[in-house]
């Protein structure tokens, strides 16, 4: 476990390079910087107000997010950054995912979003969870990240390494010759097939956001799988105690919590290291109905509340990573699977975005026959935060789906996985078209990555920039409690 603190950043234009990767849309005139100016209730503009040693990237990168949900508040144009998950121990170990047969290199669908546009998203969610039904964390392991052989191929926990090189990568751009994340041929090895194949070549330079999604297996779980998320799997189902103690403090059930938190910051302080902001959107869902959904759904209110807190504070003030920005997501409240969230929110102190994931209507079929993803977007604007569209199947744009970014502008709208190319089980004849894809990325309305005709991303190169660490907390010793 790497040593948590301060950063100081160091060397000729340093501030500019590492805020590169930013729209002008946040500091123009209207933007984020005159939020406080009158008129519609504004969202705060400054990550600061929230964590004082935040890193000069992460409040840039909520500037520009707060910047565009205050002109949506103003009555004002506005754009949306397209964003995509990228499941990656899947396209990594699961043959039978995605839109052919066959194991996918890492960053599939983050590349296919380029194949079909000529675009790069502006935003990419990777998952640091749930493993892939192996034993342990693989906490305190040497990890190969920005080696010469990216991927690592290593097996179990290797899609986690790539992960986290991938999202360095979106931030500060491919190839990246100098670290090592290219072979001299400029192709790297295919981990399925041996060949050798192409990163997902996006310029070389800054070419977008980056986030990290936690299906985390329940704290004491043996096995890490997505089996082990479920509540129906979890302790949870047959002892009504048995949350209550992962949040107390001092019980092993949560020594077993910060194990598992161990293993988050192990991966987000590289990133800190090397001055990557993170969206962290941990614990989503949380309002699915008693005994569905994840092990942390469902739950007592105010104990989901003080699971949020626990880790935020493990994390920001125990391991000293200010580099990440907090988003809240509950799923989509139709009043079957999920319930009205409010009683989960975790407090503005807490949490700097708030979304939603929303499987329950489609651009054919709107919930309550309004404007698709609109009860959504309306019920989430109370918390005065910027919104995101946090999960959907569907790309915003396209046929039956026009206006969707003037009505609901929403500051984020990520594609889940597959679903970018795949009909999936849920949404057989509403599967997104390429043209679909198409009309999306090229839209006025959406900001897009680097690597391409990217109107809305700086190309400044992040090459130069280094990073002299001094640590002043550590949470290492709660790793192996």
């Amino acid at each position: 476990m790497r040593m948590r603190g301060r950063v100081r950043l160091v060397g000729a234009g340093v501030t500019a390079a590492l805020l590169a990767p930013l729209t002008w849309w946040a500091t123009r005139p209207g933007g984020a910087d005159d939020a406080g100016s009158g008129g519609p209730r504004q969202v705060p503009a400054d990550l600061g107000a929230r964590d004082p040693h935040a890193t000069p990237a992460a409040r840039r990168v909520y500037a520009l997010l707060a910047g565009l949900e205050n002109r949506a508040r103003r009555g004002e144009p506005t754009r949306t950054v397209i964003g995509q998950h990228v499941e990656l121990h899947n396209e990594r170990y699961n043959a039978s995912y995605g839109d052919y047969r066959g194991t996918k290199q890492p960053g599939y669908y983050y590349k296919k979003a380029h194949d079909i546009t000529g675009r790069f998203p502006g935003f990419v969610e990777l998952d640091l969870g749930p493993g892939y039904g192996q034993p342990g964390w693989a906490v305190g392991e040497p990890r190969s990240y920005s080696r010469s052989s990216w991927p690592s191929c290593r097996d179990r926990w290797g899609y986690v390494d790539d992960a986290v090189d991938l999202a360095l990568g979106v931030w500060a751009g491919l190839p990246r010759p100098a670290d090592g994340s290219y072979h001299p041929s400029g192709t790297h090895l295919d981990c399925a097939s041996g060949t050798r194949v192409s990163l997902p070549d996006n310029g070389g330079g800054p070419a977008g956001i980056v986030g990290f999604s936690f299906h985390q297996p329940y704290p004491g779980s043996t096995v890490k799988g997505f089996e082990e998320t479920r509540y129906q799997n979890s302790p949870a189902a047959k002892d009504s105690g048995w949350f209550g103690r992962v949040v107390t403090q001092g019980t092993a059930e949560h020594r077993a919590l910060l194990l598992d938190l161990g293993f988050l910051a192990d991966h987000l302080g590289y990133l800190a290291e090397h001055g990557v902001p993170v969206l962290l959107r941990p614990y989503h869902e949380m309002n699915a109905r008693p005994g569905h959904g994840f092990w942390w759904a469902g739950q007592d209110p105010a104990a989901y509340r003080k699971l949020w807190r626990v880790t935020y504070d493990y994390l920001v003030n125990s391991c000293g990573l200010h580099n990440l920005i907090f988003v809240w997501a509950p799923g989509a409240w139709e009043g079957t699977f999920a319930r009205e969230p409010g009683d989960y929110y975790p407090g503005g102190r807490y949490v700097d975005v708030v979304g939603v994931d929303d499987y329950s209507d489609t651009p054919r079929r709107p919930f309550r026959g309004r404007p698709w993803t609109q009860v959504w977007y309306q019920g989430l604007e109370r918390y005065d935060r910027p919104r995101a569209m946090a999960e959907s199947f569907y790309v915003p744009l396209g046929s039956a789906r026009h206006s969707t970014l003037s009505d609901t502008p929403w500051v984020l709208w990520t594609v889940w996985g597959q679903a970018l190319t795949y009909a999936n089980v849920s949404t057989p004849s509403g599967r997104n078209t390429s043209e679909d894809v198409r009309t999306t990325y090229a839209s006025s309305q959406v900001i897009t990555g680097g690597g391409g005709r990217s109107p809305g991303f700086d190309r400044t190169s992040l090459h130069t920039t280094y990073v002299y660490y001094f640590p002043t907390t550590s949470c290492s010793s709660e790793l192996h409690s």
